[in-house]
């Protein structure tokens, strides 16, 4: 997905799958003591660190939950796999375009699913991308060394002669690695695609879902975003069927990979909290003075509910609303991550537990709460397995 540069400087400091065990998850800090009420297995928390590559981590990531539920057996698989494949296949569409397409950094939720049908998978200890010796990712130069290798070879060239893509491949593999033909694991040799059959994932039984109303309902579409460079395509069903299939897959032990927006000030990666303030409500703030509240301005009210330091009352989200921040651009697909878990607040509100891949330097390790409406209003697509959708839902899609 289309991201920005994140400046954090960030230490491995590693999470076991079981990194929050107790009931109560509580910090001093917070207002939000938070219960966790489903908390499905998952791998450590991951560094993306400089890279646009949270579409590979939160789908390898969705990828090793699935495998603890099936094969209750943890793997790491490489999550910079899936970016080197990926960016093979966009340099041949750009080609293929003569160069007037995007050559996207980012990705959507079905591309790893779409790299292990076509190119297999490999795990992390093979393959890790980190050929230019730095200890974390880091793809500040090697993505526009990229760009520029197609503009030189692809933007200016009359016709294509053999060798456009050389040097291309040379940069990916000083940076990267060159990919694997075969390799042994656990004492068995493998190839990517014979690895990727051993785990037994079939790729038809993932669905992505959204909502919204410039498509009909109940049918399919490509969500129109940059970054879903393949054309994935998407469920479409309404907002509360929306989230009612995402919260039914983690109640029944399904993980889903999410996608959508995380630049609006009600989302705090160092709070763990991802929310969506009624800036317009005095009540918004608790036990603030309703006087003082209405002699706020806008900038001022928004500053004081975004401060979490209380909890704040949330706007009711309609499917109207969500329409429009999508059609205006207010939410983008700037972001993915995982979802793992269900908790509430003291005042028992639900919130979807999500794993991030910006190492475990905040509130929660790595781990953050996102409330219904935040979900509703700034959630793109959801990528889940097929029988975690409800019955009624799958039988007015025609989902076998």
């Amino acid at each position: 997905m289309k991201r920005l540069i994140f400046t954090f400087v960030l230490f491995i400091l590693g999470v076991s799958m079981f990194a929050q065990p107790a009931d109560k998850v509580k910090d001093k800090k917070s207002p939000y003591e938070f219960t966790v009420i489903k908390d499905l297995p998952n791998t450590s928390v991951k560094n993306q660190f400089r890279t646009g590559t949270c579409w590979s981590f939160s789908s390898t990531s969705f990828l090793e939950a699935e495998l603890l539920r099936t094969t209750k057996k943890e793997y790491d698989l490489s999550d910079m796999w899936s970016v080197y494949c990926t960016y093979l296949a966009k340099a041949d569409r750009y080609a293929r375009l003569h160069g007037e397409t995007n050559f996207p950094t980012g990705g959507a939720c079905g591309d790893v699913l779409w790299t292990m049908t076509n190119y297999g998978l490999v795990p992390e200890s093979v393959y890790n991308g980190l050929q230019y010796g730095e200890p974390k990712h880091n793809h500040k130069v090697l993505t526009p060394l990229l760009k520029e290798s197609l503009k030189l070879t692809v933007d200016q060239a009359k016709t294509l002669d053999s060798n456009w893509k050389f040097s291309f491949v040379a940069i990916l593999n000083a940076y990267l690695g060159a990919a694997p033909k075969e390799f042994t694991y656990e004492g068995k040799k493998y190839t990517p695609q014979s690895f990727a059959s051993s785990l037994k994932l079939n790729a038809s039984d993932y669905v992505g879902f959204t909502s919204y109303t410039h498509h009909p309902f109940y049918t399919q579409f490509a969500v129109e975003v940059p970054d879903n460079w393949l054309q994935h395509q998407n469920y479409n069903v309404t907002l509360e069927e929306f989230q009612q299939i995402a919260q039914n897959a983690i109640e029944n032990g399904y993980t889903f990979v999410w996608g959508g927006d995380v630049s609006s000030r009600g989302f705090s990666y160092k709070n763990g909290i991802a929310i969506v303030a009624d800036e317009d409500n005095p009540e918004s703030l608790a036990g603030t003075d309703r006087d003082r509240w209405e002699s706020l301005n806008k900038k001022e009210r928004t500053d004081a509910v975004y401060k979490f330091e209380t909890l704040v009352a949330e706007k009711a989200i309609t499917q109207e609303e969500r329409q429009k921040a999508y059609d205006y651009w207010d939410a983008t697909d700037d972001h993915g991550m995982h979802a793992v878990g269900l908790a509430k607040d003291q005042n028992g509100n639900v919130y979807f537990k999500i794993k991030n891949s910006w190492d475990t330097d905040n509130l929660y390790g790595g781990y953050l709460y996102m409330s219904m409406p935040f979900f509703k209003l700034n959630t793109l697509d959801i990528l889940v397995h097929k029988n975690a959708v409800p019955a009624a839902i799958k039988a007015k899609l025609g989902i076998k």
